[in-house]
C-alpha cells in the first residue's frame, strides 16, 4: 500500500488518505487503560484493498504499545480480532 497511516490522537482516529479517498478507524478511551474501537469507515474508492485491515493492525499495535486493554464496539473490529488470535490477549476481560 502506498499511503501511510496517520494517528490523530486529538480526534481519536487512525486515518489513511490515498488517491483522494479516506479511510478511518475511530476510537474512544472510556476509562484509564482501555481503548474502544468504535467505528471503521472506508470510502468506496479504497474498499476491497485491505485498507480496513491495515487500520485494524495499526490500532491494535498502538493498543499493544500503550499497554491498553481493547474493546471492540465496532463490528468490523470485533470480527477482525476474532479471526486473528494474536490479538486475543489484548481484549478487555468480560464482566
Amino acid at each position: 500500500m502506498a499511503a501511510s497511516i496517520t494517528h490523530n490522537a486529538p480526534d481519536q482516529e487512525f486515518t489513511i488518505i490515498q488517491d483522494g479517498y479516506t479511510a478511518e478507524l475511530a476510537y474512544s478511551q472510556p476509562q484509564q487503560g482501555v481503548i474502544d474501537f468504535t467505528h471503521t469507515f472506508v470510502e468506496e474508492g479504497l474498499r476491497g484493498k485491505g485498507v480496513a485491515e491495515e487500520l485494524a493492525r495499526a490500532g491494535l499495535a498502538y493498543a499493544r504499545e500503550q499497554q491498553l486493554r481493547v474493546r471492540t464496539s465496532c463490528e468490523f473490529m470485533q470480527h477482525f480480532v476474532q479471526r486473528h488470535p494474536e490479538y486475543q490477549e489484548l481484549l478487555e476481560p468480560a464482566d
